[in-house]
């Protein structure tokens, strides 16, 4: 019936929601001390952001939200922007009648864990660079709170170099990969996070950024430090992945800008925002 093609096609956009919008999936099996996702503003971290930091001052906007929430105010410029990236033909009407139903479905608050010491949240943000292999930082990835993933990134058999933890993983649809039972909460990037991003960031280089570089945008919003791994491309100048043979010495990195993203996180790491592991 006609009433029912309506349903299936509203869920398949649902479904389309998720996907073509860069999704965190939280993979950790316990309940156990989660907070709102809420910055307090303290830092107790040995590196804390500061007036200090120039250029994350120039390009941070805390008032944007980095995952959509049943409270976010988006924009129909900001819908329009995000349509645009994809063969969404559907008006902004349509859209926020699938964000009611997406939250009906998923958590209506992002949430994350506590921090393991009380006013610093620390985090890893793994990239999927080659320049991993043969780096050891596995033990150093998984001491940090949050480890967070690109992609399709593996962990088994690259233990020693990329570590085994992980609790959130970022994916966009065409990169993505299936997950385990353990994964119970889903957070939806939101659209005017992506947009800032390009435009503030990027300087609108690039049809979009790429997933990794959101993340670590992120990162800095969620997070009181942030360690970044696997970034950028090897000693020999090769952007392929980690677990992947080199099939071209010529692998770039289509329609986003690596270097300026490349670049931008090298600025972070030489004000001393983050820290910066630059692997082989």
């Amino acid at each position: 019936c006609a009433d029912g093609k309506r349903m299936w096609f509203q869920f398949k956009m649902l479904i389309v929601l998720l996907a073509v919008t860069t999704i965190g999936v939280f993979l950790t099996a316990s309940n156990t001390g989660w907070i709102e996702l809420k910055m307090s503003g303290s830092c107790w971290c040995e590196k804390c952001f500061s007036e200090e930091n120039v250029f994350l001052n120039q390009h941070l906007n805390r008032s944007i939200e980095p995952f959509l929430s049943a409270t976010t105010s988006l924009t129909e410029d900001e819908y329009d922007w995000w349509r645009h990236l994809q063969s969404n033909r559907h008006n902004f009407s349509y859209f926020k009648e699938t964000i009611d139903k997406l939250f009906k479905i998923i958590s209506p608050t992002p949430v994350l864990e506590k921090p393991k010491t009380e006013g610093c949240r620390t985090c890893a943000v793994v990239g999927n660079s080659v320049n991993l292999k043969g780096s050891h930082y596995g033990p150093l990835i998984d001491f940090q709170d949050i480890v967070i993933r690109i992609n399709r990134g593996p962990t088994k058999g690259f233990e020693e170099d990329v570590g085994a933890r992980t609790t959130h993983r970022v994916m966009y649809p065409e990169s993505g990969s299936i997950l385990d039972n353990s994964t119970h909460l889903v957070m939806v990037l939101n659209p005017a996070f992506m947009k800032y991003v390009h435009q503030k960031w990027l300087g609108k280089k690039g049809k979009y950024p790429s997933t990794g570089f959101m993340t670590l945008i992120s990162a800095l919003h969620i997070c009181d430090e942030v360690h970044a791994f696997g970034f950028g491309a090897d000693s020999n100048g090769s952007w392929s992945h980690y677990w992947q043979p080199m099939k071209s010495k010529k692998f770039k990195t289509g329609p986003h800008p690596g270097k300026q993203e490349y670049a931008a996180i090298d600025k972070l790491a030489d004000e001393n925002t983050i820290y910066f592991y630059k692997g082989n």
